[in-house]
C-alpha cells in the first residue's frame, strides 16, 4: 500500500494561499480612491471687486461693469458658485441676473439704472450668505445752459445767422443724453426749427430761430422737464 509521502508525490504540491495577494490588491484600489480631488472650500462671503458707488444718467447703463467675487475664509476666490443679482431700489435692470463664478471666483454684470430715483441699489446674493448691497446714483437734469446764439440781431422775419445751441447737464456737469428740450416763442412772433429736440451725446441740441415779421424785441423760453425755463433774446431790425 502506498505511503503518505507517495500520495503527496502523486497529487503534487498543495495550493498556495492567495490571502496576501488579495490584500495587496485591495490596498491599491483604496490608494487610488484617495487621489480624488478634495471638496471645495466652504463659501465664506461675497466681495464687490468693481463697480460700486458709480453715477450715471437715470435710465442709462453704468460706465463700469459690476464684478462680484465669491471667497473662502482666507479670501481666495471659489469657482463654480452661483451668485444672484437682484435690483433693490430705483428700478432698472441687471444682466445677467445670476451667474456661475469662474476660475477667479468672479461674476460680471451690467447694471442699467432706473428712470426716476437718484439713489439706487443692487443686491448680490449666494445661498447661506447675507446679501451684499451695491449702490449707485442716478443723475437727472439740473442745469440748462445757453452755449451759443443768444442776444443776436437780424432783419425782422429772417433767421438768425448763428444757430441756438442749448446744453443740458446733471450734477457734476455730466451731459444728459436723450433729454427732450422744447422751445416756445414768448414775444415778437417767429419760430424754431425744430421746436422740440433730444439732446445728443454731449447733452446738446441745436435749433434755428427765425424772428417775427415785426421789428423789435423777440424772446423765447427753453424748457427741460420741470426745471425753470431759460430765456432767449434777440432783436428784429427793420
Amino acid at each position: 500500500m502506498p505511503t503518505t509521502s507517495a500520495f503527496r508525490r502523486l497529487l503534487g504540491p498543495a495550493p498556495r494561499t492567495r490571502t496576501g495577494a488579495l490584500a495587496a490588491a485591495v490596498a491599491l484600489v483604496l490608494l487610488g480612491c484617495a487621489k480624488d480631488p478634495a471638496a471645495p472650500a466652504p463659501l465664506a462671503g461675497l466681495v464687490v471687486v468693481q463697480g460700486a458707488d458709480q453715477s450715471a444718467q437715470v435710465g442709462k447703463a453704468l460706465p463700469v461693469p459690476i464684478i462680484v467675487r465669491a471667497v473662502d475664509s482666507t479670501g481666495n476666490g471659489i469657482e463654480g458658485r452661483t451668485i444672484a443679482l437682484v435690483i433693490g431700489t430705483g428700478g432698472g435692470t441687471v444682466t445677467p441676473t445670476a451667474g456661475e463664478t469662474g476660475p477667479t471666483g468672479e461674476v460680471t454684470a451690467a447694471w442699467t439704472l432706473g428712470p426716476g430715483a437718484t439713489s439706487q441699489t443692487l443686491f448680490a446674493t449666494a445661498p447661506g450668505l447675507e446679501p451684499v448691497i451695491i449702490s449707485a446714483t442716478g443723475l437727472v437734469p439740473t442745469q440748462v445752459v445757453i452755449v451759443q446764439g443768444n442776444d443776436q440781431s437780424a432783419r425782422a422775419g429772417a433767421a438768425l445767422s448763428t444757430q441756438i445751441v442749448i446744453r443740458v447737464l446733471g450734477d457734476g456737469n455730466v451731459p444728459m443724453v436723450g433729454v427732450p428740450v422744447a422751445f416756445q416763442v414768448t414775444a415778437g412772433g417767429g419760430s424754431f426749427t425744430p421746436q422740440t429736440a433730444l439732446t445728443n451725446t454731449t447733452g446738446e441740441v441745436t435749433v434755428r430761430w427765425t424772428l417775427g415779421a415785426v421789428a423789435g424785441a423777440n424772446s423765447a423760453a427753453v424748457q427741460v422737464g420741470t426745471l425753470d425755463p431759460v430765456t432767449l433774446s434777440a432783436t428784429g431790425n427793420p
